[in-house]
């Protein structure tokens, strides 16, 4: 069976970070496996997935053509002369170019909607194109409960077959065996500090600079904890620029550090002492699994996507609440007991989400399609 998956990027993200762990994974179980994207700029994840031997297709430089109707041109052409079984999509314009690139073609389409929510839903007009284009699609694969709850409620889906959920994956023993990044512990060594306030402590939160992430609530949280706390913001994206200059806005703004994309997240979250989650919503988001992977204490929003795991195990803050991160974040630095207790909890329930389910359940969907049409 020939494989084609198909992603706007491989630049920061958690649909983006899922092509570097499966992949290399379905390649190994014996499929051809490939990728297209639209976006080529050669990033850490562009670089892991070249050494590892994954045949990729770009389409162009930058973000700014992602949505320009030559791409389905471009695609279509990958797809008719690459003789594939399955074209499996991620995110918008993948999804859509798609489903008009594959008409005439016997190629199967599958889908994964990677959030509970989204801003093109918000938007009536654009239900109908949505409607045609998931009609196209042979399987429709949420990366949680919540995501197809909200999805059927969208699209008024009775079918109980087309839709399904597929929990989203991460490679357990990468993030709870990982050393700790040397940077990250130089931070914690040459930082200034009050010695009223103790030792350094680092605050990560690795997520895509996007407007559904809630970079500036936990940038606010820092007015409340104390100078020899340090918050570590991994990962680029379109609010890259604008969230950097809301740091800069804070007198304690030395103490917020934008490091960029990076290639060795397991050793960053290591060298942490707690490892954060600010959004508006979210799928079934990896840096939420990897961070309670980690063996750090995991806090996140009570959103939907993170609520979901997160609650009974990690610690759940009110969304955009400052007061409220800081202040579980101390009560965490506090009580060693409670705190051990919340990391058991949190590696008990990412260990359930190891990558190599999620890939034989994904090469399932693609295999009963081949053999059953539909069902």
């Amino acid at each position: 069976m020939k494989i084609l998956h198909v992603i706007t990027s491989l630049l920061t993200g958690g649909a983006e970070k899922l092509m570097v762990d499966l992949l290399p994974r379905m390649r190994a179980l014996g499929y051809d496996v490939e990728l297209c994207i639209f976006c080529g700029d050669r990033t850490p994840f562009y670089e892991q997935l070249d050494a590892c031997g994954v045949k990729t297709y770009s389409f162009h430089k930058g973000l700014k053509g992602l949505y320009s109707p030559m791409n389905i041109v471009r695609l279509r052409k990958v797809i008719k002369q690459g003789n594939y079984d399955v074209i499996h999509t991620h995110n918008t314009a993948p999804q859509l170019f798609a489903a008009i690139a594959g008409l005439g073609t016997n190629v199967k389409l599958v889908t994964t909607e990677h959030n509970t929510d989204n801003r093109r839903r918000k938007i009536p007009m654009l239900k109908l194109g949505d409607k045609w284009m998931y009609s196209r699609y042979s399987k429709v694969i949420c990366i949680s409960d919540q995501a197809e709850i909200n999805l059927r409620e969208y699209l008024h889906a009775s079918d109980t077959t087309k839709i399904c959920t597929i929990y989203n994956g991460i490679d357990y023993n990468k993030y709870a065996q990982a050393e700790p990044a040397d940077d990250i512990i130089q931070l914690k060594v040459d930082a200034p500090k009050a010695e009223a306030d103790g030792d350094v402590k680092v605050i990560t939160m690795v997520a895509a600079f996007r407007p559904q992430k809630d970079h500036k609530t936990m940038i606010k949280a820092m007015e409340y904890l104390p100078d020899n706390y340090h918050l570590c913001l991994v990962g680029s994206g379109e609010l890259f620029e604008e969230i950097r200059a809301y740091a800069n806005s804070f007198a304690y703004k030395d103490r917020i550090h934008l490091t960029g994309l990076r290639n060795d997240i397991p050793n960053v979250l290591s060298a942490s002492d707690f490892v954060v989650m600010s959004s508006h919503y979210e799928g079934l988001s990896l840096s939420n699994l990897e961070g309670m992977a980690s063996g750090k204490p995991f806090i996140a929003s009570d959103v939907d996507g993170l609520r979901e795991i997160v609650k009974g195990n990690g610690v759940l803050v009110e969304h955009e609440n400052a007061t409220a991160l800081a202040e579980a974040i101390m009560k965490l630095d506090a009580d060693a007991e409670y705190r051990a207790q919340i990391i058991k909890k949190c590696q008990a329930k990412a260990f359930q989400y190891d990558i190599s389910n999620m890939a034989e359940s994904y090469l399932s969907v693609y295999e009963k399609l081949m053999n059953n049409g539909k069902n």
